[in-house]
């Protein structure tokens, strides 16, 4: 058998690359080990790591070797330990800590699985790796072009404060120059002749006055070239030019009214974690903002979103005005992608489901990217859900899911967020 020994230097990221090599092999049965891993533990520990379990069968690769060749003939042996009915006594140092599914042995040995650890960032890099928000692919992370002045060379008009004093006065020395030229040149001929003639003339020979006439008249059209002219002002050109911004800002709007029981609390609340999670964890320029009503919306931090036991009754346009009120307060420059996600049990007073419907269709969808519902009821949709379902056909920027249970998170979450094709 042939073996291979490596012995190049042992650099520091060698490991690491061995290993994201390692998980590039194994990624379908490390996404398996991470699925599995999710349904067992609570949203809460979501963002520890996870140890996993590749099974020894997997492991085992091919090799080459000499074969024996020739014609030969084997013996195998019988069992010639145990007898049908015998009872097998506890293995030494207690139970083994393999899977029982390693080969078969004749000596009773056996194969553990390969366990190794999933790092924080691994896992959730395995947990998230299908999922964006809404269109954000699809638009480039919806970008919006927010517009920014920049330096463009310079114009012959402008504002006095963008005046460039260099570019002009060199415009200027240009011009006078340019137009003086002539004039210098028969100006230094006239002089000449002056000079040549008062050697052997007086001053008053009627030569020497006409050339001094001439003198003058040139030296007055020199001195009638202006220093600067308007045409010789030159100003800083700015331009807009779009600037792209991926900022974007997520409301999570959640029902704590009287009919949200405990075990509906708890899903929604579990939801919203899942979501805060994604977003903290997926995009770095996202902003957050926690609505929390019941008869009365309120702002408030995450601590308060998740864990404030105020409660009362139901009504949910409080909060989409909040929602309005935030949002063109703070977020209405055109510079922020905006997203929402509201979590209900679709109970809400049958007068005001109308004006949520209304406040949705008019003061809200038209300003974000997407707004997803969330209705958390084991039974037959609520007042809230029907009225929500007429603004589905007109408006592509809004998605609505129903909840059961906690088992129904994952997937719902799935789908409403789930990465779309460009």
């Amino acid at each position: 058998m042939v073996r291979i020994i490596d012995r190049r230097f042992d650099s520091k990221n060698k490991s690491a690359v061995n290993r994201q090599r390692f998980m590039r092999r194994f990624k379908g049965q490390i996404r398996k080990a991470v699925a599995d891993a999710i349904d067992g533990r609570s949203i809460k520990d979501l963002d520890n790591g996870e140890n996993v379990s590749i099974p020894a069968r997997d492991l085992s690769e091919p090799q080459f070797h000499h074969g024996r060749g020739g014609v030969w003939e084997t013996i195998f042996t019988g069992n010639d330990q145990f007898s049908s009915g015998d009872q097998i006594n506890r293995p030494q140092g207690g139970a083994g800590g393999g899977s029982g599914k390693g080969k078969a042995s004749k000596d009773g040995e056996g194969e553990d699985d390969f366990v190794f650890n999933l790092s924080r960032e691994e896992f959730l890099d395995v947990f998230f790796d299908d999922l964006a928000l809404p269109d954000l692919v699809k638009t480039q992370l919806a970008r919006i072009h927010e517009y920014k002045s920049q330096r463009a060379g310079f114009s012959n008009d402008g504002t006095p404060a963008n005046i460039n004093v260099v570019r002009s006065l060199r415009g200027a020395l240009g011009r006078r120059l340019a137009l003086g030229a002539p004039f210098h040149g028969k100006l230094r001929e006239l002089q000449k002749a002056l000079e040549e003639r008062l050697e052997t003339h007086p001053d008053d020979d009627p030569e020497v006055l006409r050339l001094r006439d001439e003198i003058a008249v040139l030296r007055a059209r020199l001195e009638a070239i202006p220093f600067i002219d308007t045409f010789d002002l030159r100003y800083n050109n700015r331009i807009k030019v779009p600037k792209p911004t991926t900022q974007a800002v997520m409301f999570c709007i959640m029902d704590v009214s009287g009919s949200m029981d405990e075990g509906k609390k708890a899903t929604a609340k579990r939801f919203f974690m899942l979501l805060y999670l994604f977003l903290t964890r997926t995009y770095e320029h996202i902003e957050l903002v926690f609505i929390r009503h019941h008869t009365v919306a309120k702002e408030v931090n995450e601590e308060d979103f998740f864990h404030s036991r105020e409660s009362g009754g139901t009504v949910v346009s409080s909060a989409l005005e909040l929602m309005k009120d935030i949002l063109h307060a703070r977020y209405a420059s055109g510079a922020w992608n905006i997203y929402g996600a509201q979590a209900s049990d679709g109970d809400n007073w049958e007068n005001d489901s109308p004006h949520c419907r209304e406040l949705l269709a008019e003061r809200i969808l038209p300003f974000v990217q997407y707004f997803a519902y969330i209705e958390i009821t084991p039974g037959e949709p609520q007042n809230l859900w029907r009225e929500y379902e007429k603004l589905g056909a007109a408006h592509r920027n809004f998605a609505m899911q129903h909840i059961e249970g906690l088992p129904d998170i994952y997937p719902v979450f799935r789908e409403l967020f789930k990465k779309k094709l460009v």
